[in-house]
């Protein structure tokens, strides 16, 4: 076997075709946007370069075919609550099922990791921000992958686990067909609040996103920042990321609410992007681009997927997450609310599925319980601890 450090265009190219040959067989893939791919280890694309740096490598057997791939990382800025050792990651995972194979990839991520002083590596993650290619697929393997999400085979469990990664907890993914009623607890406490005139609600607007962007910052602020080392996001980024959206937004399924006028939930969905890109196999040029607004407008998408859910901290308890979901299924499902009877018409999507939630917090996965309570998938970060006599401790609960 040949080890082969990415180090031109042509070897990167090299690298995204690993993952294409290891699974195009299997019906359930969707191959990423190569764009997506090449952002991540673009030094003018990912801001996570500024606190850190990346390698990456394909494996290839005796006779030159392609048989795996590995990248791994450091990052000033990944830390875990718990954390006592510095953490490098290892991601983009890809190998046939070989354990010898396996042991080669993880074994050259763990070596430069520990000339960097690492103690320790988490994988499968991205460099970068945790909503995209963070986790391995333990449950869900016959369901295709949302835009930006891993994608294995079953046996990938095995390669992780024979070499000594553990689990350091787990990300469950929700999912529910639009064409059913949740539970009646949400339409009653959405009832109580209703009676409130203090409580108002509003989709988002395409030509008003600069209101909606500080919205946003304003109950994202409250809700997240101090928890889990997350930050406050600065008004400027959030507009930055509406506008970036704007092309695939739908106005109907992202849902804010108002307290005395302030906003105080939000709750942020996308179609699923998956099911337009997957007819472009990778492929992001202008060309593609226009073949894009093309599918776009003639392929219905009839799934969309949870990206943020929120509510802040005065008004958590008070009913206002029943409020926020039920003044969006009023749209979304087509909901009529007449004398205590809950009617549905026929809903503008067909299937619904949250983005990942840490098993970690316990809160917001039976929020989520509640509202789908089918568990579609559930992905995995592991972690690999290099002192294998200290003890291994999973992600503490957040309370």
């Amino acid at each position: 076997m040949q080890l082969i450090e990415i180090t031109t265009n042509s070897l990167s190219k090299d690298f995204i075709t690993v993952n294409v040959e290891l699974n195009k067989a299997n019906p359930q893939y969707i191959r990423p946007l190569d764009k997506d791919i090449n952002d991540v280890f673009d030094v003018k694309k990912n801001k996570a370069y500024r606190f850190g740096e990346s390698i990456r490598w394909i494996l290839k057997d005796a006779e030159g075919k392609f048989i795996g791939r590995i990248a791994a990382f450091v990052n000033k800025k990944y830390k875990n609550k718990g954390d006592d050792v510095p953490v490098g990651g290892v991601g983009f995972f890809d190998c046939i099922n070989d354990q010898a194979a396996a042991d080669m990839l993880f074994d050259v991520a763990k070596h430069w990791l520990l000339q960097k002083g690492m103690e320790a590596m988490d994988g499968p993650i991205n460099f970068g921000e945790r909503d995209r290619w963070w986790g391995l697929v333990v449950k869900g393997h016959e369901i295709p992958p949302m835009y930006c999400m891993n994608f294995n085979p079953p046996y990938y469990q095995q390669l992780l686990e024979n070499y000594g990664f553990r689990k350091f907890y787990n990300q469950i993914c929700f999912a529910m067909q639009t064409n059913q009623l949740i539970q009646k607890k949400f339409y009653d406490r959405h009832a109580e609040c209703a009676k409130d005139p203090n409580f108002s609600s509003a989709h988002i607007k395409k030509n008003q996103l600069d209101k909606f962007a500080a919205d946003f910052t304003i109950v994202y602020n409250k809700a997240w920042a101090g928890h889990g080392g997350l930050k406050q996001l600065d008004e400027k980024v959030v507009l930055k990321m509406f506008q970036s959206m704007k092309p695939v937004m739908d106005e109907r399924i992202n849902w804010f609410i108002y307290y005395k006028g302030e906003p105080v939930g939000i709750w942020i969905n996308l179609p699923d992007l998956n099911q337009w890109f997957k007819y472009l196999k990778g492929k992001f040029s202008l060309w593609h681009k226009l073949k894009f607004l093309w599918i776009k407008s003639t392929v219905k998408n009839k799934k969309f997927t949870g990206l943020v859910f929120g509510i802040v901290p005065e008004l958590q308890g008070t009913g206002a997450d029943s409020y926020i979901i039920i003044e969006g299924c009023r749209v979304i499902q087509k909901l009529t609310i007449e004398n205590g009877n809950y009617q549905l018409g026929k809903p503008i999507y067909e299937d619904y599925e949250m983005q990942w939630i840490g098993e970690f917090n316990p809160k917001m996965v039976n929020v989520a319980e509640a509202i789908a309570g089918n568990r579609s998938r559930i992905l995995t970060t592991y972690r690999y601890l290099f002192d294998r006599t200290k003890e291994f401790k999973p992600h503490p609960i957040l309370h």
